[in-house]
């Protein structure tokens, strides 16, 4: 059985309100003939092994048409199969001294400018040299009461992508972790972006409404699903801020806080960021392609060697005094020096 044959949804990414777990979900063509389902997920997740399988059935976590199997179940056709298999255990994390720009600092909280390409948590390939690794040098050095240092991803309330730069807040304490989390939750917090993307945008503002979920054809990737049928609800809501022709800086507020957001909803308007290589912002469609602009591009992505992104203000209530804080961080080099490629293109000195 191909992969064309089948209708696939693997919905593996980590769930909000479920994170130890990863989720596959599969549903059977209706041409498919009869397979013991163990056999069935092996054949189209070979990352798998059938003795996962079978401890996810044993479990309890092996679901078809919603309701629990053995292994021994034999797969019809429209069946829709879902699994879910616990993480492995992640290596212990060891503190180790990163330098980290810290902004601001107080008992209860801080508040972090990440560089570009520095990611923010251990992950898949990425099991040292983190923010978070950074975070626990910093932490020994401080005296209690401090979040435990013994979970997977200590003070972390929100992130960013390994490529953009900005703003980060750190809880420090129990009382932090709870009161931002739930500011996060509620949406009170005020997050502004800078941005620039591909191409010449007709408004001075707008907004972008549309359910983000994960490609069907690349998991790796995030589109937008116009009709609603899968993802989650996202809004952006942009503006210009200096507009050089074959591009253009934005100030972009989040509504909500999705993986990619920015990044996937510029795209589907026809504006891919500077520099995105995951979302072809390193060979823009919306440009005429002439052997000069040609020429640009490389040269702007000699510059701009990931996407160009940058947290550049955060707003919150502090978790003890509930005194609304605002805080700003500078654009990185890389940015600056961006920008003013881009205007000498436009005044025709480039």
């Amino acid at each position: 059985m191909t992969e064309e044959e089948l209708e696939i949804d693997f919905t593996d990414e980590i769930q909000e309100d479920d994170s130890l777990f990863e989720h596959y979900s599969i549903t059977a063509a209706k041409g498919q003939g009869q397979m013991r389902v163990d056999k069935f997920i092996v054949n189209f997740k070979p990352n798998i092994s059938r003795t996962k399988v079978q401890n996810a059935a044993e479990a309890g976590c092996l679901i078809v048409n919603g309701k629990a199997v053995k292994c021994s179940y034999k797969i019809k056709p429209d069946d829709k199969v879902q699994i879910m298999l616990p993480f492995p255990p992640p290596p212990e994390l060891q503190a180790e001294d990163i330098p980290i720009e810290i902004i601001y600092e107080d008992k209860e909280l801080l508040l972090v400018n990440k560089t570009a390409m520095m990611v923010v948590h251990p992950s898949l390939g990425h099991y040292s040299g983190t923010l978070v690794h950074a975070l626990l040098w910093h932490f020994k050095q401080l005296p209690p009461p401090l979040i435990p240092q013994d979970t997977p991803r200590p003070g972390l309330v929100h992130r960013i992508d390994k490529g953009t730069s900005g703003l980060l807040i750190i809880a420090k304490t129990e009382l932090a972790m709870t009161s931002l989390c739930k500011q996060f939750f509620d949406r009170t917090t005020g997050r502004v972006y800078h941005a620039i993307v591909w191409g010449d945008l007709k408004e001075e503002k707008g907004t972008i409404t549309g359910n983000i979920g994960r490609s069907t054809r690349d998991r790796k990737i995030f589109v937008v699903y116009e009709d609603g049928s899968q993802g989650k609800h996202a809004v952006t809501h942009y503006r210009v801020l200096e507009r050089f022709g074959i591009a253009t800086m934005i100030e972009c507020k989040l509504e909500t806080g999705r993986t990619h957001q920015i990044r996937v909803h510029l795209k589907h308007i026809g504006h891919t960021l500077v520099g995105d290589t995951f979302y072809g912002g390193d060979k823009p469609l919306n440009l005429q392609h002439t052997q000069k602009i040609r020429q640009f591009i490389v040269n702007v992505n000699e510059i701009m060697l990931r996407q160009a992104l940058h947290a550049k203000t955060l707003a919150f209530d502090h978790p003890a005094t509930g005194e609304r804080l605002s805080f700003d961080s500078e654009l990185p080099e890389d940015f600056c020096l961006l920008i003013e490629k881009l205007r000498r293109y436009r005044s025709g000195t480039e």
